[in-house]
């Protein structure tokens, strides 16, 4: 995981190419599984069908549990697309890892702190602006910042900032974690002969399915943390 990632110029501002490709084959590849599972719905699902209805039952009821009601409704599409993308996003770099000379063009999108940062304050401008929409921004200000008492203010705004960090780099640190320890595992595979091969073969099986755990552990929670953000600016604080 030492290797760059490709980054170009334009017009003085840097893009960071290896993210942009990474995230674009992500969602395509969430994109394809959704177009894929919804083919041929019937009224009595079977098969597939079984499998994309699963899936949207259970971030419904991630939604369910932590913003009830009405009010959450809304936010079902938001869990779903959200679960897929990170879900395949966190197993990318897991299955395949392109380096070009010595550059990455292909990894897990969410090994990368700006691509979690960027789902993160996705997260959080999508809660401030439906609790503006809900409370109009004075009732906004006072229910998320005021409540329950006014001298929490101070408190209350150093916690959405807690929240961007908490929810970026929880995501992150797991996954990139994950993937330098099976680069570390493969490069004493490869560099100490025979023996050693032996040895880090099944030791990088057994971590690539605990880091696939460990994936699917983490979209879960990003998505619920993200419900449970959202709740604070939608609902009533007490």
């Amino acid at each position: 995981m030492n290797e760059e990632s490709y980054v170009v110029k334009f017009l003085g501002i840097p893009f960071n190419i290896t993210n942009v490709v990474s995230g674009l084959i992500a969602m395509v590849i969430v994109f394809c599984l959704v177009w894929f599972l919804s083919r041929n719905l019937a009224l009595r699902p079977k098969g597939k069908q079984n499998v994309l209805e699963w899936i949207i039952d259970f971030t419904n009821g991630i939604v369910s549990t932590n913003v009830p009601g009405e009010q959450g409704k809304r936010f079902n599409l938001l869990a779903f697309v959200l679960f897929l993308f990170i879900f395949v996003a966190n197993q990318m770099g897991l299955l395949v890892q392109v380096i070009i000379g010595g550059k990455t063009l292909i990894k897990s999108p969410t090994a990368d702190p700006m691509v979690t940062m960027s789902l993160a304050l996705l997260v959080l401008l999508v809660s401030h602006y439906f609790g503006v929409m809900i409370f109009g921004f004075k009732g906004y200000l006072v229910n998320s910042y005021m409540r329950p008492v006014s001298f929490m203010l101070p408190i209350n705004v150093l916690e959405e900032f807690t929240n961007f960090l908490t929810l970026a780099f929880r995501l992150y640190g797991n996954i990139f974690a994950g993937e330098v320890l099976l680069t570390l595992i493969g490069g004493v595979a490869k560099s100490h002969g025979l023996v050693t091969t032996i040895v880090a073969l099944p030791l990088e099986m057994i971590w690539q399915g605990f880091s696939i755990f460990i994936g699917s552990i983490q979209a879960y929670v990003f998505v619920t943390l993200s419900m449970v953000y959202i709740s604070k600016k939608v609902e009533v604080e007490e």
